[in-house]
């Protein structure tokens, strides 16, 4: 509950914290935070696959947990400028539009996004374990090399989207993070499951970024309630999918966790091509471009 309960204070404080470089390069400032979150995953799974059997689990939490005490301290001695930021926006008016079908559908589709990234990364040590009877420590590195896929994936993918079409671009994703999905659902060695690793990772690497240039289209102005909304939502799909998971795996076994990411990005293929009738409707009505296509 304190982790939950700080999670969601630190996920508020940073939306406005960012709010300045969200007003000079918006879709940048959402993919570098994207990125560094990635970056933490993957230096977090390194060090408990390095130390797993250096250190007893307690020990392993307590270095986790001097990562935010070094922070905390930090920002306590920090003193951020004392003028206000410019507000573009009241918090009435972003609670409205956080009421909005582009606004419910971006949010919804993080929802989804995020479960099917997290189901992934929180069920894959214990799922290879089980599965191919391979050690807790290779399962480990196994799932730091899925963040790492889904992190260059994802720098590869924010670099080449203004030069190949999004549509096509979207559907090589959806097949690779389908095919990975699979892949990893049959297979019965470290082999096939590092292939099915990384296309899964390289599939859902891709998402993200095409969200973040719509958001940044579609919401070119800033206020921290609404994205503090919608990635509050997000967060919860992130936390929500490993937990159903549990359920299921309870039931038919621990060979249904690639079922439910696998229907997950399904659900975010129909989303995203809601999202592309939205602003094509909303560009109708106001009689201007609708931006990226997808």
């Amino acid at each position: 509950v304190l982790v939950g309960l700080g999670s969601g204070l630190l996920n508020t404080g940073l939306f406005h914290v960012i709010q300045r470089a969200y007003e000079h390069a918006p879709a940048a400032t959402v993919n570098l935070a994207g990125t560094f979150f990635g970056v933490g995953c993957l230096a977090t799974s390194v060090l408990v696959a390095g130390t797993y059997y250096v250190y007893t689990v307690g020990s392993i939490l307590f270095f986790l947990a001097l990562i935010p005490a070094f922070f905390a301290i930090s920002y306590a001695k920090f003193r951020f400028p004392a003028e206000p930021f410019a507000q573009t926006l009241s918090l009435r008016a972003a609670l409205a539009d956080f009421k909005k079908p582009a606004a419910v559908l971006f949010a919804l589709l993080l929802f989804f996004q995020f479960g099917n990234e997290w189901a992934i990364a929180g069920w894959l040590p214990l799922f290879l374990v089980q599965r191919l009877g391979i050690s807790p420590s290779v399962s480990l590195w196994l799932l730091a090399l899925y963040w790492t896929a889904l992190l260059v994936g994802r720098l590869t993918a924010q670099a080449i989207l203004p030069r190949v079409s999004h549509g096509k671009f979207l559907l090589a994703s959806v097949l690779s993070a389908w095919f990975g999905c699979t892949v990893l659902g049959l297979t019965n060695n470290v082999f096939g499951a590092t292939v099915g690793i990384l296309f899964t990772g390289g599939g859902f690497a891709s998402v993200y970024p095409l969200v973040v240039e719509r958001i940044g289209h579609r919401f070119p102005y800033y206020h921290p309630g609404l994205y503090n909304g919608i990635f509050s939502l997000a967060l919860t799909g992130g936390l929500l999918a490993p937990a159903t998971l549990g359920w299921f795996a309870e039931r038919w076994g621990v060979g249904v966790v690639m079922f439910l990411p696998f229907l997950g990005t399904g659900m975010v293929v129909l989303l995203l091509a809601a999202l592309w009738v939205e602003a094509k409707l909303s560009a109708l009505a106001a009689g201007k471009p609708s931006g990226p296509a997808l």
